[in-house]
């Protein structure tokens, strides 16, 4: 598989997020942000990722998965859907499905069959007994197959919100 998509994805990626670029907003009260229109159908693939999630339908997120997936979560890597299917999955989706996630921004954009979504957002709730209160990165690329958009790569990033 040529990487030539991917390195274009994280070029233009970095273009999308240039100052001076004409943006507007995803929600009325989010910082601006630029999500192209070329760009929507992907991101309707994430949002139905998260949402396959949450409702601990695992198939459907599997589903929107390319085989060859790769995902980067807390400094590691899962090569393959069948990779996350046997490690973070069911861990994924039981976290997603009691705590409550915020987004704060969103942008991305869409080139031939390559399209990135970077999302902002907070993550609260409680998991294992513990409080949650996270700001979170999420990247995707995506690459559009004959029956739509699979997700390609993952980088989940997070840290710890300031104190109130």
């Amino acid at each position: 598989m040529s990487r030539t998509p991917f390195a274009l994805a994280a070029a233009l990626l970095a273009l999308s997020a240039a100052p001076g670029q004409a943006q507007h907003a995803h929600h009325a009260d989010a910082p601006a942000a630029r999500l192209a229109p070329a760009a929507s159908e992907a991101a309707a693939t994430v949002d139905a990722f998260h949402a396959a999630l949450r409702a601990a339908d695992t198939d459907a997120a599997l589903a929107l998965l390319a085989e060859d997936a790769l995902i980067f979560e807390a400094g590691g890597a899962e090569r393959s859907r069948a990779e996350y299917a046997s490690h973070h999955l069911a861990a994924d989706s039981a976290f997603a499905a009691v705590t409550e996630d915020a987004m704060t921004r969103r942008s991305g954009d869409a080139s031939g069959d390559v399209a990135w979504i970077t999302s902002e957002g907070r993550t609260t709730g409680e998991f294992n007994g513990r409080a949650v209160d996270r700001l979170t990165v999420e990247t995707m690329l995506l690459r559009r197959h004959g029956d739509g958009w699979r997700i390609q790569h993952i980088h989940w990033s997070s840290r710890a919100a300031p104190a109130a």
